[in-house]
């Protein structure tokens, strides 16, 4: 399987990514996402429970929607993450209660909307990679080391 490793920013807050080429997919770690809209001093609690609330309000499982992948932990260390691709993002997103879920969700859309523009017009990525070079200030996504 061929993966490659993002980190995006979302209101300055990192969040890790991960690009599948066997299944042409974007996933997003779910502990990032749930740091930024929760504010959570523990995410990672918050998701645990999260995914317990959930199954038990209407039998659906959040951990159904998800996969795990090794990405980068704050510590360097490569460790299995929860990660979820748009759509079950979306989903999760829904469960959090946030005021800061509408934008996120409309910059989710955002995101994915210029990766579609940029399929169909591959003169279009070059230039925006341009721009990032030239600021990257400019970059919504940069290649985690």
């Amino acid at each position: 399987m061929t993966e490659e490793q993002s980190l995006i920013s979302f209101e300055n807050s990192p969040i890790r990514c991960l690009y599948d080429e066997t299944t042409d997919t974007w996933y997003f770690s779910v502990i990032d996402v749930i740091a930024v809209l929760s504010e959570s001093l523990n995410p990672r609690d918050y998701w645990f429970k999260m995914k317990l609330r959930i199954r038990s309000d209407d039998g659906f499982e959040l951990s159904t929607i998800c996969r795990q992948f090794k990405m980068k932990a704050p510590d360097g260390k490569m460790r299995q993450t929860d990660a979820a691709d748009v759509q079950g993002l979306l989903r999760i997103i829904q469960s959090i209660p946030s005021p800061k879920a509408e934008p996120f969700m409309q910059w989710l859309a955002k995101v994915g909307y210029e990766r579609i523009q940029d399929m169909s017009d591959p003169a279009r990525s070059l230039d925006r990679a341009r721009e990032y070079w030239k600021d990257p200030e400019l970059a919504n996504c940069r290649r985690s080391a």
